[in-house]
């Protein structure tokens, strides 16, 4: 028998505490490439007011020491992630949210019509055979290298949805106290034209809906949005605004019975699915139509948005608050893998007529209708601010990199470094994502990637006095330095989400711990620097996906999104458009690096 879905969360191993000195020194080394000596001076002095025995160091530690140990909680990030996701101020849209692009040969794709309808009723069938697989949980617990990973993120796939709120946002989802056990929805939102319908694919008995049912009621959706909805009453916009705006104008909506029942039809929905009335031009197109699109057919606080093109192009627009790559890639997965019919077979689905598909409106008065008419030219605008750009190797992917001998994420993160100095003239921080679901409530690790083997590695390639021999050298101990810092990372030997969320208990409790003069660590060099991205990384090795994407951190920041498969490797690059011929060449650069580099090794 199938191990259950949940069965080990209790048994993995705690995200283990670092001490605050083993976290200090680490934060050092790993700041210091990046300083000038006054800089790293200034720094240590900061790291050593933290460590004071007196200090507030101390006490923060203390409290999350004690914090770790209260009976019911699984790790002492348990606080963090909220903090660092739920406390963002700004939009999530563009910002937070990321997407994966499905490629159009995969088993789901080529067992329906290559129609939009047939498509989206393809991706529903698969998505309600998961849904009601993990109900019971059924989902076996992925497991990597032989061990176990914490599934608790699958519990927010379905009706979750992130709620507005001032000063931190809030969480509708089942499996919690406000909310016991799976989800009972029956129904998803589809969005048309800036329209959003309720869409039931469960039948009153809780039998799924059959395919030819399902594309029926899609039919349906398409007949009755066929009129474009007004700009100024697609709600859909406001979830784009700078959190506290949104908050003030959820509290207004609920106001009106209307709109809060509406509400609450789109936040219990299992997901969203987005029909676009336009096929994308080209894969960049369609990237960035699964990144922003047009938020008048979105819901961006929805942990889940399917959005299928009219072509039967599709992906997937996700929330991050619950949920991060890993768990998106294995849902993915699932419902890729396995053609339409066999999902409608295996989850019971029973052909019952059309299904109940009805238009979600609201009441809105005049400022309303202008606030929402506002929203959406301002996210516009803030879409047209964002320049991105697909970058593919054809020819080269994890195969060729076992062949150099090289840990293929090292190659992948050398050739960066190396088109980003050629670019820029600089070696800038870097941020990559280290997923630790191998722990319980496990979710991420921030490695910074610019090591000191790292930047004599890019000084060495682009110093022509250099010989081979050296060249070579330096690049196999950058790579070294690399995949030994990655590993540091996944036994939760990292510095910054622990010092991190010691300034995260300072804003919350500093009063009650008499922690309340400003620390001068988090005003330091060491800390504003190695934090402020040049580049942004995250990969996501699936076949089932084209293209995987996120949009960039800072004003000066690309974000990488990387699919490094065995025979290809595909980027999907985003930056401010003030700073868009810097990724340019940094696209152009990383075609030459990793040129240069492959020959090295060869």
């Amino acid at each position: 028998m199938t191990e259950r879905t949940f069965a080990a969360e209790d048994h993995l191993p705690r995200v283990p505490l670092p001490t605050l000195e083993a976290s200090c020194d680490r934060f050092l080394e790993w700041c210091a490439p990046l300083l000038s000596a006054e800089q790293l001076a200034e720094t240590e002095a900061a790291v050593a007011d933290l460590l004071r025995a007196d200090g507030p160091g101390r006490t923060l530690h203390a409290a999350l020491a004690e914090y770790d140990a209260t009976p019911g909680v699984g790790s002492w990030l348990d606080q963090f992630w909220p903090s660092r996701y739920l406390g963002r101020r700004d939009r999530i849209a563009l910002n937070a949210n990321f997407f994966f692009l499905f490629r159009d040969d995969t088993p789901l794709a080529a067992s329906t019509g290559a129609t939009q309808v047939d498509r989206a009723a393809g991706i529903i069938s698969a998505a309600v055979d998961y849904k009601l697989a993990l109900d019971v949980e059924a989902i076996p617990p992925v497991t990597q290298r032989g061990q176990q990973l914490s599934m608790w993120q699958n519990k927010y796939l379905f009706s979750e949805t992130r709620i507005p709120g001032d000063p931190q946002d809030g969480v509708r989802v089942p499996y919690t106290d406000e909310w016991p056990g799976p989800s009972q929805a029956r129904h998803v939102v589809v969005f048309f034209r800036g329209s959003i319908f309720r869409m039931d694919v469960l039948g009153p008995d809780g039998a799924p809906y059959s395919l030819d049912d399902l594309t029926c009621g899609l039919r349906e959706v398409l007949k009755a949005g066929a009129r474009t909805n007004r700009t100024d009453s697609a709600v859909g916009h406001l979830t784009t605004k700078a959190r506290a705006e949104w908050a003030a104008n959820r509290q207004e909506l609920l106001a009106d019975p209307v709109n809060a029942a509406a509400l609450d039809t789109i936040e219990t929905a299992l997901f969203c699915v987005c029909l676009e009335d336009f096929a994308p031009r080209d894969e960049q197109h369609a990237c960035d139509q699964l990144l922003h699109g047009d938020s008048g057919n979105r819901w961006f606080d929805k942990s889940v948005s399917f959005i299928v093109f009219e072509d039967g192009q599709a992906g997937i627009n996700v929330e991050h608050c619950g949920l991060d790559g890993t768990t998106i890639l294995s849902f993915v997965d699932t419902l890729l893998e396995t053609p339409a019919a066999e999902h409608a077979a295996r989850s019971g689905a029973q052909a019952q007529g059309l299904p109940a598909v009805e238009l979600i409106d609201f009441f809105l008065d005049a400022a309303q209708r202008d606030d929402i008419a506002a929203a959406g030219a301002d996210f516009a605008r803030y879409a047209a601010d964002n320049a991105t750009q697909t970058v593919s190797f054809a020819d080269f992917g994890t195969g060729r990199a076992k062949q150099l001998g090289i840990s293929p994420d090292a190659f992948a993160q050398l050739s960066y470094q190396l088109a980003h100095r050629r670019s820029k003239g600089i070696t800038g921080a870097t941020y990559e994502s280290i997923a630790t679901r191998q722990y319980r409530n496990g979710r991420t690790e921030a490695m910074r990637v610019v090591t000191p083997e790292m930047v004599a590695f890019v000084d060495a390639m682009q110093d022509p006095s250099v010989d081979q021999e050296t060249k070579l050298a330096a690049a196999r101990g950058a790579a070294t330095a690399h995949v030994s810092r990655a590993k540091q990372c996944q036994a939760g030997d990292a510095p910054e989400q622990h010092l991190w969320e010691l300034q995260w208990i300072q804003r919350r409790r500093g009063a009650e711990l008499g922690v309340t003069e400003p620390i001068p660590l988090y005003d330091s060099p060491g800390w504003l620097i190695m934090r402020d991205d040049y580049l942004s990384t995250s990969s996501a090795p699936s076949v089932n996906i084209r293209y995987f994407g996120f949009g960039s951190t800072s004003p000066t920041c690309i974000g990488v999104a990387y699919v490094l498969l065995p025979d290809r490797w595909n980027l999907y690059l985003a930056t401010p458009t003030t700073v868009a011929d810097q990724m340019h060449e940094f696209a152009v650069h990383l075609r030459t690096a990793v040129a240069d580099l492959e020959a090295l090794l060869s």
